[in-house]
C-alpha cells in the first residue's frame, strides 16, 4: 500500500474520527493529521485523504484550507465525510472536483450519516443517533481497501 496520510477535523461529536480510527486499526501504517497542525509534509506521502464532517454543505474550514494550500501534481487523493443529511452523497462530487482542481487524482469518496445536533435539533437530542456505527466503520475500511492508490 502506498504511504498514506489523512488530514482531518472531527471536533463536534467525533463522527468522522470514529471512521478514521477503524481505518487506522485495520491499517496502522496510515498516518492521521489534524488539519491546520504543524508537522504534515505532503511530499512525504503518495496518497492523501481529506476527512471531516459536513458543515453547511462544506468540509470543515481547516480541511478546506489544507486542500487549498496544496498543489499535488497528480498525487492521489480521496475524501471521507460524515453529515446529518441523509442525502449527503451530493457533497461528494463537489469534493472530488475541488481535489481535481488542485491537481490531485481524485480516487473516490466515502460518506455516511452521523449524529447531528445543529440548531433546533439539539432540543430533541439530534438526528442519526448512534451513527456512525460499527457497520459504517466497517464500510469505511472496505472503501479504503478498495481505493486504487
Amino acid at each position: 500500500m502506498p504511504k498514506t496520510a489523512i488530514v482531518y477535523r472531527s471536533p463536534h461529536h467525533g463522527n468522522t474520527k470514529k471512521l478514521l480510527d477503524a481505518i487506522v486499526q485495520a491499517h496502522p501504517e496510515v498516518e492521521l493529521f489534524h488539519a491546520g497542525d504543524a508537522g504534515f509534509d505532503p511530499a512525504d506521502y503518495d496518497a492523501i485523504g481529506f476527512a471531516s464532517g459536513v458543515y453547511m454543505g462544506k468540509l470543515h474550514r481547516k480541511v478546506r484550507k489544507a486542500i487549498g494550500s496544496l498543489h499535488s501534481d497528480g498525487r492521489k487523493a480521496f475524501a471521507l465525510f460524515t453529515c446529518g443529511d441523509s442525502a449527503g452523497g451530493k457533497y461528494g462530487e463537489r469534493m472530488m472536483e475541488a481535489l481535481r482542481q488542485k491537481g490531485f487524482e481524485a480516487c473516490g469518496y466515502f460518506w455516511c450519516v452521523g449524529l447531528d445536533t445543529v440548531g433546533p435539533l439539539v432540543l430533541f437530542g439530534g438526528v442519526n443517533k448512534g451513527r456512525p456505527n460499527a457497520d459504517d466503520a466497517r464500510d469505511a475500511v472496505h472503501f479504503f481497501e478498495g481505493l486504487n492508490l
